[in-house]
């Protein structure tokens, strides 16, 4: 770290003092009066505002001294632990968010938004936050381990998620049935290794991703694409910022479009017979088959692949304006699909497109009839013979520069990283969590 940006952080670093000793003073959350709350706000608010200004002049400085200058890659919470580690109270450290780990969401002090204003403050900066993509994209430690089992035995068991080879497909089955799929912070982490594997696996050209069978009375013995974020899991303050929210957008969901970087945790190129000196990246074409519904995330999810398939009596909604929180990169990338004006209705009006409407065609690209209990199956296997041809790798990247450049991204997540930060703690949707979660 240079002595300049030691010193331009002096100028920052009271404000974050004073809102630690204003914290110190107060009760627990839950007891605190409206004049405790308003003077807590209003020094965390000072905090937070120096710290966007400083990252705003110093953020590319800060991610150089984080990372050798762009020659080592961080995870997340790697980043995190050495911001923390660099400057004192620029992000809160370790401890501080382990104390708040066993709260509700509502009890908790909203640390996590700070973690959203360093984010935010390193995806601003072009160089940054291009690298901080690219990082994310590498494989996990967890993905690594298992690919030797997972390339010999052909399968693997992730908990909320099961990989199996079948022919040139990976098929990827999300198996959280007393949710009904519903995304929590084990499923994110499931997710990606189970993309990495099909990713990594030479013998795979193509992957699917499926929802499993229920548990749940409602839809017993029936398959389920995904119920969105699990809102239970978000009131009792189980759903992480950095391990859900932004892992998820930045992870596997970019894995599935853009590819995964092969190198480790230092740069270092991986061997691989899919490695070639032409690209560093290993791409592959997806497929999603829909059962029953895709709500909130499991339709956000449908934006990243290549061939969407339903069954005739699916559904799609995102319920963004119900639950406050923003839909992930949906917002850009809906609009690009179906347009402004149907995406205004999906996301700001939670408009239900079911699988018989016309509306469905710009979301999906096969109806299956649902009243034929092998057209699913038949469906996926005619999407996969077709999109292993050799061609298709090649011109989905070309696709996906055009549709998505980089830059593009970085600039949506870079406001995405703050206001998702933001809206985790809105009063609206910390009272709707608790009327969805029936803890009300």
């Amino acid at each position: 770290m240079t002595a300049a940006l030691a010193e331009a952080w002096q100028g920052t670093r009271p404000l974050v003092v004073r809102a630690e000793q204003v914290l110190a003073e107060m009760p627990r959350k839950a007891d605190r009066t409206l004049e405790q709350r308003a003077r807590v706000d209003a020094a965390t608010d000072d905090a937070r505002r120096g710290r966007t200004a400083f990252l705003a002049e110093h953020g590319q400085a800060v991610y150089d001294a984080l990372t050798g200058t762009r020659t080592r890659y961080l995870w997340l919470n790697e980043l995190l632990d050495a911001a923390a580690e660099l400057l004192e109270g620029l992000v809160p450290t370790r401890e501080q968010m382990a104390a708040e780990a066993g709260l509700a969401q509502a009890n908790k002090e909203g640390r996590e938004i700070d973690q959203a204003v360093f984010f935010s403050g390193i995806l601003r900066q072009e160089r940054a936050g291009l690298h901080l993509m690219e990082s994310l994209l590498r494989p996990t430690d967890r993905a690594l381990s298992l690919l030797p089992e997972f390339t010999e035995r052909g399968s693997v068991d992730l908990g909320r998620l099961r990989a199996e080879r079948v022919g040139d497909a990976a098929h990827l089955t999300v198996t959280n049935p007393d949710a009904l799929n519903a995304e929590d912070n084990d499923l994110i982490a499931a997710m990606e290794v189970g993309v990495d594997l099909a990713l990594l696996d030479d013998r795979v050209r193509v992957g699917v991703l499926r929802g499993g069978e229920m548990t749940h009375p409602r839809y017993r013995g029936r398959r389920v694409f995904s119920a969105g974020i699990n809102l239970r899991h978000l009131d009792a303050g189980r759903i992480s910022y950095t391990d859900f929210l932004l892992q998820r957008e930045l992870g596997y969901l970019s894995k599935l479009q853009r590819g995964l970087l092969l190198a480790d945790a230092s740069g270092k190129p991986l061997t691989s017979r899919s490695a070639h000196w032409t690209t560093e990246t290993v791409q592959k074409p997806w497929i999603a088959a829909v059962d029953s519904f895709a709500i909130g995330g499991g339709m956000q999810l449908l934006f990243a692949f290549d061939r969407v398939i339903a069954a005739s009596d699916a559904y799609f909604s995102l319920p963004a304006a119900q639950e406050g929180i923003i839909p992930g990169v949906a917002n850009l990338r809906l609009p690009r699909i179906a347009g402004g004006r149907l995406a205004r209705q999906v996301i700001l009006s939670g408009r239900r497109i079911h699988a018989t409407e016309p509306e469905a065609r710009l979301i999906c690209d096969t109806i299956a009839d649902a009243a034929d209990p092998a057209a699913l199956d038949t469906a996926i296997a005619a999407a996969v013979e077709e999109l292993v041809a050799p061609a298709v790798v090649a011109n989905r990247r070309m696709l996906g520069l055009a549709e998505e450049p980089p830059p593009v991204l970085r600039a949506y997540l870079a406001e995405f990283a703050l206001h998702q930060g933001l809206r985790l703690y809105a009063p609206d949707v910390l009272e709707k969590t608790t009327k969805f979660s029936g803890t009300s």
